[in-house]
């Protein structure tokens, strides 16, 4: 395995201020803080899986790229914005949201299900940076969208391939992981997104409102989409589930999904103005 990519790789001088969208600004600042909460994450994950000691030096490198996809979101806002204080907006948003730090066992009921859920966590990261990098015109932003997709590429295989050597039996069953897969993307409305489009974007001095900061979050990250990128995500959704990521179930959940995305996003619209 070579070299990983850092901030030095990024080519900071082709920053051009021109191309920044303010919309965009906000939900990278939103995803900076996300992403660097990743060792909680950690924590949590080597409990769950205390037993697997083969796993724990790669979950550590997991997160210690998911700490620098934050950083370099980051630092690309505070060029954009130089009085975001992103380490004061991490630990108000680390301390208003919190983890499972003290389970021994997998909220999501087993083990298996566990990196189940991981799998689809990074079909969804792989799909949004991958839509930011496609929305974007700002250069230095769509570097680090592009290096932080294949990233998350990366993860969900980690995560697909230790699944399939964990459960070589697919014991969870069809159901079980439709389930599971369904639970954790509906938790993409739960508090973690709209508190940390709070904490990065609002003054301390604002309170949090969850609805107001859900919306506000989602208008900015659904109109990055396009169909190619939900249709990538919908895939690798059902290649985790051992579903075919092509064929007719494929076109027809894809076509199905977009839809929705779309109502969806013309609703965020009518709302917003």
């Amino acid at each position: 395995m070579g070299r990983h990519w850092g901030q030095e790789d990024i080519r900071w001088d082709d920053f051009d201020p021109s191309k920044v969208d303010p919309d965009m600004v906000m939900a990278v600042k939103t995803a900076s803080l996300v992403e660097a909460n990743s060792e909680d994450y950690v924590t949590y994950l080597l409990s769950v899986f205390r037993e697997e000691t083969w796993l724990h030096d790669a979950l550590r490198r997991w997160g210690a790229e998911e700490r620098l996809h934050g950083e370099a979101l980051a630092a690309w806002a505070h060029r954009v914005d130089p009085g975001f204080d992103f380490t004061e907006r991490l630990a108000r948003f680390r301390e208003g949201y919190r983890l499972p730090l003290e389970a021994t066992e997998s909220v999501r009921g087993s083990r298996a299900g566990e990196l189940l859920a991981r799998c689809v966590v990074e079909c969804g990261t792989s799909s949004y940076y991958s839509a930011i990098r496609d929305a974007t015109e700002e250069p230095v932003l769509k570097q680090i969208a592009h290096l932080i997709a294949g990233d998350e590429f990366r993860h969900f295989k980690l995560f697909y391939d230790t699944l399939k050597k964990f459960d070589p039996q697919d014991s969870l069953g069809l159901f079980a992981k439709l389930k599971v897969t369904l639970s954790r993307v509906n938790e993409t409305e739960d508090d973690e997104l709209s508190f940390a489009f709070h904490c990065a974007n609002n003054d301390p001095s604002i309170p949090y409102d969850r609805e107001k900061s859900m919306l506000a979050y989602s208008k900015r990250a659904y109109r990055n989409y396009r169909y190619g990128h939900l249709a990538r995500a919908i895939s690798m959704m059902l290649k985790a589930v051992g579903l075919a990521p092509h064929g007719v179930i494929a076109q027809v959940t894809q076509r199905g999904a977009w839809w929705l995305w779309e109502k969806r996003a013309r609703k965020l619209e009518r709302i917003a103005a």
